[in-house]
């Protein structure tokens, strides 16, 4: 049931906003599903375009990378251009750039479209999120309307999985990226219809040098993550990284010395705000993490098909998005810190479930795992994202909402970069490859576990298995290592939120 309406506008005014919000989720559930359903089409791509480990990983990086640069800059031109406006310019690119990255021939012309629909998505989120927050201007009701939007990204992220088996169970691993065109079609069809345009009606002018700042922080940070943990803290990384010092640095001073900045930074200083932003990262990071981690082990470990993988992740689709609905209610007994807080415990019991799975075996435990993580991540991103929200006015929304977006999309970066590179190193250094293959085939074995199931496929079937058999356990190996650093880092999230969020 919605909230009661406003006693200041007509019923049909209200019942509008709610046609508005409906509109409004499909760029979140297309925008969140593409986070995740490629992990489930990772192992086609493997077989298809033959991608190195490194390439496999920027497939999936490139897209959420070039999102978080951009998402600042972008929620600051939607309220200067019009966030409506931004939003039916980056639906129209993203649908035609996910219809060409469907038929990418090589792996780098993907990386390439990945890139595109990266710049595209950056308009669209930031504008969703703040849209929302100048439609519904009743508190009760923005709240509603911001568990749905949560449910619908926390959700559409753990729905990825499934339609990525679906998809795959009947075509090529093009389809999931033809999917945004379905999706996308009714936005741009109906947006102009029933969302209301807004904008900072003060607005300051545009500043490119704060874009390319905001870039060159993120860019380099990601890459010096990346190229530290599968070829070390070389001296190529610590320049990558102290890039992006310095140019995080050189964009914040540029922030506190602008008479209207892209982005107010001194949000920051406020601990309540400061403390939701790192709820929101965290709580991606561990969703992302997870399933770059679990969408292989049930496909290439377990040996299921992607359908199957998808459906078994189904209760934990639907655990998540329960749990972000049920939270708005939970808050009239318990602090939002508390809820909060709740939340990240439960994601570090995830994954302290997927070391026991993973030292044991069981895709059982894997699925409770699952859906533990998921009433965790519904829970947090909720609340996180509603003390977001109202720490600014509602003509600054698209800027406090691009703030959000940037920590979901860094949390998406950072579990894939982190969690996933680790996994991967850890791979190589269990593997043991036996004797007899070919220097290409040794080579495609060491670098990803799919590399390792195309070339035992290949091989004597006393070679094949046991090769296949040392893959395995050395991904498994991998999972219990990375698992044990994301529950540490969500014990810590939670000891930083009930710090941060009670005040």
């Amino acid at each position: 049931m919605l909230p009661a309406l406003d006693s200041t506008v007509s019923p049909a005014r209200a019942t509008a906003r709610w046609w508005a919000l409906a509109v409004l989720m499909l760029p979140v559930l297309l925008v969140a599903v593409d986070n995740t359903v490629l992990a489930f089409a990772l192992p086609a791509i493997s077989e298809a375009l033959t991608p190195s480990g490194q390439q496999l990983l920027w497939i999936v990086d490139i897209y959420p990378l070039i999102l978080a640069g951009l998402l600042v800059p972008m929620g600051s031109l939607g309220d200067r251009l019009g966030r409506r406006r931004l939003l039916l310019i980056g639906g129209s690119g993203f649908t035609l750039i996910s219809a060409l990255a469907a038929f990418s021939p090589t792996a780098g012309t993907l990386i390439a479209a990945r890139a595109l629909m990266g710049l595209f998505g950056a308009m669209l989120m930031p504008a969703t999120l703040s849209l929302i927050r100048n439609i519904f201007t009743d508190p009760t009701q923005r709240r509603t309307a911001i568990a749905i939007w949560a449910a619908g990204f926390s959700g559409g992220a753990a729905l990825g999985p499934l339609l990525g088996g679906l998809l795959l169970e009947h075509f090529a691993w093009g389809a999931v990226f033809l999917l945004a065109v379905p999706v996308m079609l009714p936005l741009l069809l109906l947006g102009p219809l029933l969302i209301p345009e807004s904008k900072d009606p003060a607005p300051g002018p545009v500043d490119p040098v704060s874009v390319l700042l905001a870039l060159a922080t993120m860019t380099p940070l990601v890459y010096a993550i990346k190229r530290a943990s599968t070829s070390g803290v070389d001296v190529f990384a610590i320049v990558c990284a102290a890039i992006a010092v310095l140019c995080g640095v050189a964009f914040v001073r540029r922030q506190l010395a602008r008479p209207v900045p892209m982005l107010d930074v001194t949000l920051f200083t406020r601990p309540v705000f400061s403390g939701a932003v790192a709820a929101n990262l965290l709580s991606v990071f561990s969703l992302v993490g997870f399933l770059y981690f679990v969408s292989q082990h049930l496909q290439l470990v377990s040996g299921r098909s992607p359908l199957e993988a998808g459906l078994l992740l189904l209760p934990g689709l639907v655990v998540t998005i329960i749990a972000g609905l049920l939270v708005v209610r939970l808050v009239r007994h318990i602090t939002p810190a508390t809820a909060v807080v709740a939340g990240l415990c439960l994601n570090a019991t995830g994954f302290v479930l997927v070391m026991v799975a993973g030292a044991v075996g069981g895709d059982l435990t894997l699925l409770i795992a699952f859906a533990v993580l998921g009433a965790g991540v519904g829970t947090a991103e909720t609340i996180s994202n509603d003390l977001i929200l109202s720490a600014v006015p509602a003509e600054r929304a698209g800027a406090a909402s691009a703030i959000s977006e940037t920590a979901y999309e860094t949390g998406a970066v950072l579990g894939t970069a982190v969690l996933g590179s680790l996994l991967n190193a850890a791979y190589r250094s269990h593997l043991e490859v036996p004797a007899g293959l070919t220097a290409p085939q040794h080579a495609a074995a060491s670098e990803t576990l799919g590399g390792a199931t195309a070339v035992a496929a290949e091989l004597p079937a006393r070679t094949g298995q046991a090769l296949l058999d040392s893959a395995q356990h050395a991904f498994d190996s991998g999972a219990v290592l990375t698992s044990g650093i994301g529950a540490g880092l969500m014990v810590i999230a939670a000891l930083i939120a009930h710090r941060t969020l009670r005040r």
